[in-house]
């Protein structure tokens, strides 16, 4: 799918992801650019090593960035780590093995994956939203919790059904497991609702959709990569791999 879609000279965009190693915080934050020297194979191509202000920018190897590359199909990302550097016909060059496969990426939208994954909530106590509201986190623990089940899911929120109705601008904490790189984790997350509806076939059963709230970085990053999972099995089965 990489030489399909990324040619030579196209433009890529890079920032390291949170969990990287050997990179600092103020280093995570920065966005480089450059170009694509060369495909090698279906997950590995050249890049040119990045510059800022006329000086060479030497990427850590074994470090995982995130990928934005401008094509002439439109913008596609993936995940990659830095797996050698090199000078070649005077042009300095990046190594990169993909980590996660090449997708059609929209800017203003994350993807949304169909699911049933069981989640718990509750609305937020009135010092929780203070809190949150001035872009923090806090949550108090033991507050009894509601059954859902998630219907879809991406890296900007989630839409679930439950026997309840949650009041739409609400904040309300989330808590559901998801198995990311073989390792299941649970995600205790504060979403707002955004629209909640009594499903027509279903008297008493409500849809809400709701949005992440002050989502930590690495944690958005998770989300992301179980979809990206998740649809990776989905073609395999739809393949008979």
């Amino acid at each position: 799918m990489l030489s399909k879609y990324v040619v030579p000279g196209n433009k890529v965009e890079m920032q390291a992801v949170e969990r990287a190693k050997y990179i600092d915080d103020t280093e995570k934050k920065k966005v480089y650019q450059t170009q694509v020297c060369d495909i090698l194979s279906e997950d590995q191509l050249e890049i040119y090593m990045p510059m800022e202000k006329s000086k060479l920018i030497l990427l850590p190897v074994n470090a995982e960035y995130d990928l934005y590359f401008y094509t002439q199909a439109g913008l596609y990302q993936c995940f990659a780590n830095v797996i050698d550097r090199y000078k070649s016909d005077n042009q300095f060059i990046l190594m990169m093995e993909l980590t996660s496969n090449l997708r059609k990426f929209q800017r203003r939208e994350y993807y949304r994956l169909s699911c049933a994954l069981e989640m718990n909530s509750r609305p937020l106590e009135r010092e929780e939203v203070e809190v949150v509201e001035k872009g923090n986190s806090f949550l108090v623990p033991g507050l009894p919790l509601k059954r859902s089940v998630i219907v879809d899911i991406s890296g900007g929120g989630i839409r679930f059904i439950g026997n309840y109705a949650y009041e739409p601008e609400s904040l309300v904490c989330c808590k559901y497991n998801l198995v990311v790189d073989g390792n299941a984790k649970e995600y205790t997350l504060v979403a707002k609702v955004l629209m909640v509806r009594e499903l027509e076939d279903r008297p008493g059963v409500y849809e809400h959709r709701a949005q992440y709230i002050n989502i930590d970085t690495s944690e958005r990053e998770e989300i992301i990569r179980f979809i990206f999972e998740e649809e990776r099995k989905h073609r395999k089965r739809e393949k008979g791999l």
